[in-house]
């Protein structure tokens, strides 16, 4: 019996619950074809004990009914028998007697007549004349009024044949008020047993726990949990009673699966509180350490601009206090030169905060990257007088990428300068030998079903300092901050590939000493088309860094 905990909803006109249609959330199931299954159970008694009581009277008068009749049968043969032996009597003892003479002895109930032999056929003839015994014959009666029984006796003496006919009426009467009392008989035992079933049994035993059974199941839709249980002393002990408590069994089962769901629920709401407090904490901290990574990179920012400002102004202070002291002295041409130098230095200084700080899309369009190298290595020669330096442009000709050529020649630029202060910053050759090598390459690549062109400076320098190679794009981690850099250089170059989209990469080469800086630029418009931007030269006093070995 399926049991739900939720309370329907039951519709205003509904009947309420008794012996009648108890109210239903939902209309109930179609019942199966027949004329059983769409009848109530009172009704379906009723019918069935009608029915059998009916069949137990149609069987007890049907077998009764040939024996009573039999009886009735025998009765009348047997006083048939005796008029025609009384009747034979008489014949024989006046032989001259005909039928004729004698004329028939009628009644209401019997009947007697004298026939001459050859007034009957052939085969009753036979049996009247081979009668030695003297005993009545019976035949047919319908040949004499449709009595009951006839019976005729020979009599040779008088050769004539006596005939006899009977019919008891009142026996046949006696059957007939038989057939009325058995049948009254029946219907009022019908009727006892069915009063005694609706009145003592079948309302205790039957309509009773079956209403009870359907309240409480009115009690569990509407949510009323103090009804929803059969008292023991409702519960029989038979087989209804046997599914009254299965029933409480299972309400009980359910109401404590409830009780488990509903506690489950409860330390998962407290859980998910706890994990909402704890995520709250985890947000505030997240926030308290983003603002924490602010003020300290703000922090090593200041720091690092007020060194590298402290530099250039203490050798103006120094020269500018000279010119206090002694102002008829004027400026020699080597403390002029340093001031001019110093100058430019915060220049560049000042430059490279801006390209920091400057956040702008970039102008792409077509560019041949081939050509922004070779543009980016002439830089370099011009501004750090590297002509003792090898530089080796491998990228393929007629290699084409949608990219702002200024600000990607701008990257290149800081690379390639970074590659030749390393490797000046070691042992320089003796000679006429190169002073270092730099390889600038490029390829493209097919990765994660998306198309890139990897960008490589590649240089035989000491390589990178691995205690600051995981930090290395970040502002001023430059150890050597001099007159040839800023320390913004690599930041500035991160910004300007990630606003292309891209990444740029740094690691030591394993085989050899030397750096290598990839940059990975996505391609989807990389093709072998004429570009339709030629590169334009940045600026010269663009200042890159790169970590001292």
């Amino acid at each position: 019996m399926p049991i739900t905990p939720t309370t329907p909803e039951i519709p205003s006109n509904s009947p309420t619950p008794g012996e009648g249609a108890l109210s239903r959330a939902e209309a109930p199931p179609e019942p199966p074809p027949g004329l059983l299954a769409r009848m109530r159970i009172r009704k379906k008694l009723m019918l069935l004990h009608t029915v059998f009581s009916l069949g137990l009277a149609v069987i007890l008068l049907a077998s009764l009914r040939p024996a009573i009749t039999e009886v009735v049968r025998r009765a009348e043969r047997s006083e048939a028998d005796a008029v025609a032996r009384l009747a034979a009597a008489l014949v024989a003892a006046d032989p001259g007697l005909d039928a004729a003479a004698a004329g028939p002895i009628a009644s209401a109930d019997l009947a007697l007549g004298v026939l001459e032999l050859g007034d009957f056929r052939p085969e009753i003839q036979d049996r009247l004349a081979d009668n030695p015994s003297r005993t009545p014959v019976p035949i047919p009666a319908q040949a004499f009024g449709g009595s009951a029984a006839a019976a005729a006796l020979y009599v040779p003496e008088a050769d004539r044949v006596v005939v006899a006919t009977a019919r008891m009426t009142e026996a046949r009467q006696a059957v007939t008020l038989l057939y009325i009392l058995l049948t009254v008989a029946l219907i009022a035992v019908y009727g006892l047993v069915a009063l005694s079933l609706e009145v003592f049994v079948l309302p205790r035993h039957v309509y009773g726990p079956i209403r009870r059974m359907r309240q409480a199941d009115i009690a569990v839709q509407e949510g009323r949990r103090e009804a929803e249980l059969i008292p023991d002393s409702d519960i029989p002990r038979d087989e209804l009673g046997e599914i009254m408590r299965s029933r409480n069994q299972s309400v009980l089962a359910i109401r404590q699966q409830e009780r488990q769901l509903a506690d489950a629920f409860d330390r998962i709401e407290i859980a998910a509180n706890d994990l909402r407090r704890k995520n709250h904490l985890l947000e505030r901290a997240r926030q308290n350490l983003a603002s924490a990574d602010r003020l300290a990179s703000l922090g090593m920012m200041s720091a690092g601009i007020a060194h590298e400002l402290n530099t250039p102004l203490s050798v103006l202070k120094g020269l500018v206090e000279k010119l206090h002291d002694a102002p008829s002295r004027g400026v020699p041409e080597p403390e002029a030169a340093l001031m001019l130098r110093v100058v430019r230095r915060l220049e560049r200084l000042s430059e490279s905060l801006l390209d920091f700080a400057r956040a702008r899309p970039p102008s792409t369009s077509p560019t041949d990257l081939r050509a922004v190298v070779d543009e980016a290595v002439t830089l370099v020669r011009i501004d750090r007088e590297a002509s003792s330096f090898e530089f080796l442009n491998r990228v393929p000709e007629g290699l084409v990428l949608d990219c702002d050529a200024d600000r990607i020649m701008q990257v290149l630029v800081n690379l390639v300068r970074n590659a030749v202060d390393a490797r000046r910053g070691s042992h320089r050759p003796e000679g006429g030998a190169s002073a270092g090598r730099v390889v600038v390459e490029a390829e493209p690549l097919q990765k994660d079903g998306s198309r890139w062109v990897s960008l490589t400076v590649t240089d035989d320098g000491p390589g990178i300092n691995a205690q600051v190679l995981s930090t290395l794009f970040d502002p001023f981690v430059s150890t050597r901050l001099d007159s040839r850099g800023t320390g913004l250089g690599l930041a500035v170059a991160e910004g300007i590939i990630h606003e292309h989209g891209g990444v740029i990469l740094a690691k030591n080469r394993p085989e050899r000493a030397g750096a290598v800086f990839e940059i990975l630029l996505p391609s989807e418009a990389a093709s072998k088309d004429p570009p339709t931007h030629a590169p334009a030269a940045p600026d010269p006093t663009a200042s890159p860094e790169r970590p001292a070995p």
